[in-house]
C-alpha cells in the first residue's frame, strides 16, 4: 500500500520564511545561535525552506535553564532556526485567531501588554463602581501550574478548527506536539534545577502534556486554549466586567453571590473541558475598595499604583546593580514606574538611589545620566 503524499507547501513559503526570520532576529540578533545562522544566512534559509517544503523538517535540540525572577521557573530556548519556524507559523495562523479574541484578553497580543491589562481593569472597576460611587466585589483566579498542565490534544482540537490548509495543519501539529524533553541540554547548576517544585517542572509532566515556557508558539497556543475560557465567561456566564492576562483573570460584579456562582461554574467547567484546575490558594473574593492587585499594579480608589513589593525589589536591584549596568537599569525601571497613574513618589525614591550612586536624573524623573 502506497503512503499518502506529503501535503503541498505554500507556494509563497520562502517569502514568508524571510519575513519570519526578520521578525525572529529583532530581539535575538546578538545571541550566539542567531549570529551563527546569520553567518550563512542565504544557505541556512534555503536549507530550512527545502526541509519545510519537502516534509523533512524536524525540530532541533532545546536549551533549558532556570530563572529566579520574577519567580523560580524553567525556561526552554529552542534553536534559532526553530524559532524562525515558530514565527512562520504564528504569522500565518495567528490573525485568524486574534480577530476573534475578546478585548479583555491580554498578553502575546499586539498592543495588549501589562499596561493595557492594568488600564483595562481600571476602566472595568470604574464602570462597575460607577466611578467609585457604589460598592462592588472582585473575584481573582489563577490556573494551577498552567503551562505544564496543558493537554496538547485538547489544544490541537481548538487549533484545527481554524487551520484547514493541510500543510499548515501538519506544521501546527508538528510544532505543538514536539516534546523538547527528548533532546535537551540543561544549562546551570543542578542545585538551581532542584529548587524548581516538581509539579512546576516540565520534566515531570505526563506525555503530551505541557508547553515549554520561552517560545512564541507556546504563548500563542496558550491564548488559543484560554480563549475558550474567555468565551465561556463572556457569553455563557455573561460577565459584564472581566480581564485576563495569561492564566490570571479577574471578574467584577456588584453581587458577591453572583461571583460565587461564577466560581462554582468555572471550577467544574475548566477540568471537564480544558483539563485545567483553579489554584485555590490564589482565589480571592473581596470588595473592590480594598484594591485589586493585578499585573504588578494595584487599582485603588482614584489611583493606580505599582505594587509595594515590586517597588521595594526595584530599589534593591538598583542599589546592587553593577556600575556598567546602572544607567540602563534605572531608565528601564523609570519606564516601569511611569505606567502607574500615581507613581511620582516611587520615581522620586528611585531617583534618590540613582543619585546616591553618582548618576544625574532629569527634573521629570524619567531618565538617568552618568
Amino acid at each position: 500500500m502506497r503512503a499518502a503524499p506529503e501535503p503541498s507547501a505554500d507556494p509563497d513559503l520562502f517569502r514568508q520564511l524571510v519575513a519570519a526570520y526578520l521578525d525572529c532576529r529583532k530581539h535575538k540578533r546578538t545571541s550566539a545561535s542567531a549570529l551563527a545562522f546569520e553567518a550563512r544566512l542565504e544557505r541556512n534559509l534555503c536549507e530550512l525552506h527545502d526541509e519545510l517544503a519537502g516534509g523533512t523538517y524536524r525540530p532541533g535540540p532545546s536549551v533549558c535553564f532556570v530563572v529566579t525572577r520574577p519567580k523560580l521557573r524553567e525556561v526552554w530556548a529552542a534553536q534559532f532556526r526553530d524559532r524562525i519556524v515558530h514565527h512562520l507559523l504564528y504569522n500565518r495562523i495567528a490573525p485568524r485567531f486574534l480577530a476573534s479574541f475578546v478585548a479583555d484578553s491580554c498578553a502575546c497580543i499586539p498592543g495588549r501588554g501589562t499596561l493595557y491589562a492594568a488600564q483595562r481593569l481600571e476602566h472595568q472597576v470604574r464602570s462597575v463602581t460607577a466611578n467609585w460611587s457604589r460598592p462592588a466585589h472582585y473575584l481573582k483566579c489563577d490556573l494551577a501550574n498552567f503551562f505544564v498542565s496543558i493537554d496538547k490534544h485538547v489544544l490541537l482540537q481548538l487549533l484545527e478548527r481554524r487551520v484547514h490548509e493541510p500543510w499548515w495543519r501538519s506544521l501546527t501539529h508538528q510544532v505543538l506536539m514536539h516534546d523538547p524533553r527528548a533532546d535537551v541540554e540543561c544549562h546551570g547548576a543542578a542545585a538551581l534545577f532542584a529548587r524548581v517544585p516538581p509539579h512546576k517542572s516540565l520534566f515531570n509532566a505526563p506525555a503530551d502534556t505541557g508547553l515549554p515556557i520561552g517560545n512564541l508558539s507556546s504563548q500563542f497556543f496558550a491564548n488559543v486554549l484560554l480563549d475558550a475560557l474567555d468565551q465561556r465567561v463572556k457569553h455563557r456566564l455573561r460577565a459584564p466586567h472581566y480581564v485576563r492576562y495569561v492564566d490570571d483573570f479577574v471578574l467584577l460584579h456588584p453581587s458577591p453571590g453572583w461571583l460565587n456562582q461564577a466560581l462554582a461554574d468555572l471550577s467544574a467547567w475548566l477540568p471537564a473541558q480544558l483539563h485545567l484546575q483553579l489554584n485555590p490558594r490564589k482565589t480571592i473574593l473581596q470588595p473592590v475598595a480594598r484594591g485589586v492587585d493585578f499585573v504588578g499594579q494595584a487599582i485603588k480608589p482614584w489611583r493606580r499604583i505599582t505594587r509595594r513589593g515590586t517597588v521595594a525589589k526595584v530599589l534593591q536591584r538598583v542599589a546592587q546593580a553593577p556600575a556598567e549596568q546602572l544607567q540602563a537599569s534605572v531608565n528601564s525601571y523609570f519606564g516601569l514606574l511611569r505606567q502607574a497613574t500615581h507613581g511620582h513618589h516611587d520615581r522620586a525614591r528611585l531617583a534618590n538611589v540613582a543619585r546616591d550612586r553618582g548618576h544625574c536624573v532629569n527634573r521629570d524623573l524619567t531618565k538617568a545620566y552618568p
